[in-house]
């Protein structure tokens, strides 16, 4: 059964503007609702049954567009790796004739192939546009327990389906999961190392720079409508602000080396790895590129900043100590703690938005691997075993899932898997090799 019983919930009505392209009604029973803890390491994956939607008239466009948003639906849920989908050809159901309101399901029927949660659809397709309606159902309960209707044009399909299953997430984990993110990352397949994004799994990837150059080190906005980044097309390595939105961008040319940005959370200011002072340190920018102050005075190299969600602290890597390893800054009272002390080669740290771990790289019997350890610096476990290099860990805006890239399979490559290391599978498949991904904020497709 589902994991542990939570508080009662506030029923929520969203707003949206109904001449937009999306408008939703909200429903949801103001009762007692059991979630899934992410926090729990062995986590049993939740049947769920996710038959085709009922049809409102049946024409082929229609039957065609409502058999791919359920699909979509199953496979966008099944990539958090809290469910089990079920096959539907065991189902006891048939969307041509079957109801799929609370007084026409037969839970019995459900129940019976192990289905502990329904997701049900009503789909409907005219004049261009669709109507959608889409229950969750706890099947040992006998009742629903989420519901939802939504209108848009037919190109809205996919963030439809992807705000239901925020819905879906919040109400059973009380995290909206990563349905509104992206992904930015380094290809190689232009020639030369370029930014791409794409969305959280892997659909639609598209080319941000077109550089002829060497770019790296992609950081999103909290807003996700700057991403700050490293690019050598001036001849030397220099931090670049893209606006998104309007394609325009400033830089940060200091003399010397300009490299790893990083927002801070809700902010419209950076750091940024600068050696224009002699040794690499690490500063605070304006979102305009400006320097508002030094953050690190420490003999050796510190570069790759990190900011716990709060915006209090740094996570970045030194060499103070000799190797490269993690510390940890508090803006407030300006003390520096060393975080990692096993290994000789720890590098690419990245904060967890829940506050409570940093996953980063680190050079095992000659091998790079993921790893997390908490803040306060104990219980390091190791996610990456026996698969090649694995390097530039990135957390999903809730937490739950890391982005990096691995050359397990030949060329590097992005994959993701769960915050305890399951569930380790490709994003996608593109031409050339890709390289440091970094995850967004839960902010687009709104």
């Amino acid at each position: 059964m589902i994991v542990r019983c939570m508080r009662s919930i506030v029923i929520i009505v969203l707003g949206f503007n109904l001449m937009g392209p999306i408008a939703c009604l909200a429903q949801s029973d103001a009762d007692q609702y059991e979630y899934i803890d992410i926090s729990n390491p062995f986590l049993r994956k939740i049947p769920l049954a996710v038959p085709l939607f009922k049809n409102a008239t049946g024409t082929g466009e229609e039957e065609r567009l409502s058999n791919s948003s359920a699909q979509l639906l199953a496979s966008s849920l099944a990539f958090t790796g809290y469910f089990k989908i079920l096959d539907r050809g065991a189902f006891l159901f048939d969307p041509t004739k079957d109801g799929v309101l609370t007084p026409q399901i037969n839970f019995a029927n459900w129940t019976v192939i192990g289905a502990e949660l329904l997701i049900t659809g009503l789909f409907e397709v005219s004049d261009g546009r669709l109507a959608l309606e889409l229950r969750l159902f706890d099947t040992f309960k006998n009742k629903r327990i989420l519901g939802k209707k939504y209108a848009g044009r037919l190109e809205d399909q996919r963030k439809i389906i992807h705000r239901f299953c925020s819905e879906v997430i919040q109400y059973l984990t009380g995290h909206k999961g990563m349905f509104a993110s992206k992904l930015a990352f380094v290809s190689t397949g232009s020639g030369n190392k370029e930014i791409y994004s794409c969305e959280f799994d892997g659909y639609g990837p598209q080319q941000v720079t077109r550089n002829h150059d060497i770019s790296l080190f992609p950081a999103w906005s909290s807003g996700g409508q700057y991403l700050a980044y490293t690019s050598y097309k001036e001849g030397k390595p220099d931090i670049f602000i893209k606006n998104l939105a309007e394609m325009q961008e400033v830089s940060v040319a200091e003399k010397g080396i300009n490299i790893t940005p990083a927002w801070v959370p809700g902010k419209f200011e950076l750091a940024a790895a600068l050696s224009f002072s002699g040794d690499q340190e690490i500063y605070l920018l304006t979102g305009t590129g400006k320097i508002i102050k030094r953050l690190t005075r420490m003999r050796g190299s510190d570069i790759s900043p990190t900011w716990s969600p709060d915006g209090k602290k740094i996570a970045f890597v030194s060499t103070r100590s000799g190797n490269p390893q993690i510390y940890i800054k508090d803006l407030v009272s300006g003390k520096v703690r060393r975080l990692t002390f096993e290994g000789n080669y720890n590098t690419q740290p990245s904060w967890s938005p829940l506050g409570d771990k940093i996953a980063y790289s680190s050079l095992v019997d000659g091998h790079h691997n993921i790893f997390v350890i908490a803040v306060e610096g104990f219980e390091q476990l190791q996610l990456t075993h026996e698969s090649g290099d694995n390097e530039a860990p990135s957390w999903s805006p809730d937490g739950s899932m890391i982005a990096f890239s691995s050359n397990r399979e030949g060329p590097f490559r992005i994959y993701v898997m769960t915050a305890f290391g399951t569930d380790q599978r490709r994003l996608l498949i593109m031409k050339g090799e890709q390289t440091n991904p970094k995850w967004s904020m839960n902010d687009f497709n709104n």
